[in-house]
């Protein structure tokens, strides 16, 4: 069991709402490169007024993907060449409606350059005696936002830790979880081929 990653939801940070977050992480966003990583746990967000979402949630599964290809620019704006962006994502058994939704999404971005891999839940239990890993996005050493969200899957912003001692251990744990991670989009053609 290692403590590691349940260390950064007692670390000191900054709190900030969901227009904080969003400000900072574009500043970090645009001056990082090379490895940035992603670490999702959860098995259900609140995506609101996203369309294709909406269309997932309408049961309208045709119209969803229409509307999720349209987000490719986007996905391809999110990967620029400097970077290497890397999602962990936990799935558990048997897929929620919305992560076959997100999957799918994720496969597209995959296609635009995200290096993403799937891990099971029980990947992540020997970090998980204090409760589900959180939500992360690390781009560096000194930047570490613990992605908050509240009981419905809605976004409330993140905390932002720039600790070393509490950011660099992180990384060896989500360098370890991506190698044992099975690479997205064979997972995703597995589930529906």
């Amino acid at each position: 069991m290692s403590d590691v990653l349940s260390r950064v939801r007692t670390a000191p940070a900054t709190t900030m709402d969901t227009a904080e977050y969003g400000a900072d992480f574009a500043k970090e966003f645009e001056a990082a490169a090379g490895k940035v990583w992603k670490l999702e746990r959860a098995q259900h967000f609140d995506e609101g007024d996203l369309p294709s979402y909406l269309a997932m949630l309408d049961g309208d599964w045709d119209r969803a993907m229409e509307l999720a290809d349209e987000m490719r620019p986007g996905f391809r704006a999110d990967n620029p060449d400097r970077m290497d962006f890397r999602r962990i994502r936990v799935v558990a058994q048997p897929l929620t409606p919305y992560l076959r939704w997100e999957l799918a999404l994720l496969s597209m971005r995959a296609e635009e350059g995200e290096n993403s891999r799937v891990v099971p839940v029980s990947a992540v239990r020997p970090y998980e005696a204090d409760g589900p890993v959180p939500e992360l996005v690390l781009f560096n050493p000194t930047a570490l936002y613990e992605v908050r969200y509240d009981e419905a899957g809605r976004h409330t912003g993140a905390r932002k830790i720039t600790d070393p001692e509490i950011v660099e251990p992180c990384v060896p744990v989500l360098e370890a979880l991506f190698d044992a991670g099975e690479e997205l989009r064979a997972y995703s053609a597995r589930l529906t081929g």
